[in-house]
């Protein structure tokens, strides 16, 4: 797979649409920029779009059962320098949509053993008729049912679109969360690594001028050690979530893209966050459930099945179908005569209607057991809004709480130095406050990723990609 470092990429005005002369480049890729890249690069966002060209495809196909038809049926035999028979049958047939078949025909038949029946004037025979359904098939039949069901399937492929785009950013979603927050452990480890071993050089230096014992460098190079072990853990995690978040990164073309070093996730996620992704709305409005795409889709569904049943109810009326064709020689079409006509009817009706009748129990019991899945989504989505409302709104306050205990650690470590600068405290002590501390700081950006995921939970739910 061809990778490209994105980094080298932000400065192109194809991405990013910048002047010529622009010099500049970010290097933090912010979220709101992030799920751009996924709404309009990612393959399976593209795959979802194909779905309702997919579905358009049906319908014209459905639409082809209405199409006019031209038919030609030829057949001669010759045998012994003798014409058996020469039989031309052809028809142009218009079917309509409530089962109405309007036919012209043109026959012309002749052979020393010609069927009489088949028998036609010299010119020719011509006929314009119809044929009218008045059981089954006039109000609903196959072709119609088609049509319809393909129009609907049209809406459903629109609801599913937005459900497989939903959770193609739900995950890519959380891939930005995983980077940022295995970033700023990255970040934490580093800075109380640094922390370490300047502290082990001091204590060196306080050991050579006889201020500290020896046995305190030792004590000093394990938390180096520890500090080092955590840092390059927090390294190899951090290098998984990025290639984890490449996934996600696409340009035109299917090129893929990979997460270079330089780029940094937002810094300010936490404040652009529910703006982003239009929760902030939410939490102080009603969800107008009418309108989610999960809730159409199962209607949809529903009418697709109600469309079938239908069609099978129909089924439980006779077949008759009555034709008249008008008959006359093709110089004669203006000339009507009542008397030239060909008229038929046809009759069908099994008599305990066992297949249909099972047929349509089956129809109606899609029915029902879709509806109840639609009563059970509508309950199940609105205590899920309602748990994640709670949810965050409970994780704002242990922010609040995390903030302030790492603030409260800080106090403690700066004060445990300045003790240690007099004289009156030890190293044992310092590297507690700070374990304190690092923890504290890790616990917060825990919570905050948990903020995050919970807030892209609630986006996932309302099932709106339309940012």
């Amino acid at each position: 797979m061809k990778k490209i470092l994105i980094a080298f990429l932000f400065w192109s005005s194809a991405i990013f649409g910048q002047l010529p002369n622009e010099q500049t480049i970010s290097k933090e890729l912010t979220y709101n920029e992030f799920l751009g890249y996924v709404k309009k690069y990612h393959p399976l966002v593209k795959n979802a779009n194909l779905e309702i060209s997919k579905a358009q495809a049906s319908l014209m196909m459905a639409r082809g059962g209405f199409d006019p038809k031209i038919e030609v049926d030829f057949s001669q035999k010759q045998f012994k320098d003798k014409e058996y028979y020469s039989i031309l049958n052809s028809s142009f047939k218009i079917p309509t949509w409530y089962g109405i078949e309007l036919k012209a025909g043109f026959d012309n038949n002749e052979g020393v053993y010609l069927n009489p029946e088949n028998t036609t004037p010299n010119q020719g025979l011509t006929s314009f008729g119809i044929t009218v359904p008045v059981g089954q098939g006039l109000f609903i039949n196959q072709r119609m049912a088609d049509v319809r069901k393909a129009k609907i399937q049209i809406k459903l492929s629109e609801a599913e679109k937005k459900l497989q785009a939903i959770s193609v950013l739900y995950d890519a979603s959380l891939a930005y969360f995983n980077w940022k927050k295995n970033f700023e452990e990255m970040k934490l480890y580093d800075k109380y690594n640094k922390n370490a071993e300047i502290r082990l050089e001091g204590i060196k230096s306080l050991i050579v001028q006889g201020d500290k014992p020896a046995i305190d460098s030792i004590e000093a190079g394990i938390i180096v050690k520890n500090r080092a072990l955590s840092l390059e853990d927090s390294k190899l995690k951090l290098a998984k979530a990025k290639l984890e978040l490449s996934n996600f990164m696409w340009l035109e073309n299917n090129i893929p893209l990979e997460i270079s070093d330089e780029l940094v996730p937002e810094n300010a996620l936490e404040t652009t966050l529910q703006e982003t992704l239009k929760t902030n709305d939410l939490l102080h409005n009603d969800f107008n459930l009418e309108t989610h795409p999960k809730l159409n889709a199962l209607q949809n569904k529903i009418d697709i099945l109600n469309v079938e049943k239908d069609l099978k109810q129909n089924m439980l009326l006779p077949k008759i179908n009555i034709g008249y064709s008008y008959l006359s020689e093709p110089g004669y079409i203006d000339k009507y005569r009542f008397e030239d006509y060909k008229i038929g009817l046809e009759f069908y009706f099994p008599l305990f209607l066992r297949k249909e009748r099972g047929s349509l129990r089956l129809a109606k019991y899609k029915v029902q057991e879709n509806e109840f899945a639609l009563a059970l989504e509508k309950t199940q989505l609105t205590n899920k809004i309602n748990a994640q409302k709670v949810e965050i709104n409970s994780l704002v306050k242990q922010k609040k709480l995390a903030k302030d205990l790492v603030e409260n650690n800080l106090t403690m470590l700066n004060s445990e130095e300045r003790l240690f600068s007099f004289g009156e405290s030890s190293l044992f002590l310092i590297n507690t406050r700070e374990n304190n501390l690092v923890s504290a700081k890790l616990a917060s950006i825990a919570l905050e990723n948990r903020f995050y995921i919970s807030n892209s939970e609630l986006f996932k739910i309302m099932a709106n990609p339309d940012l």
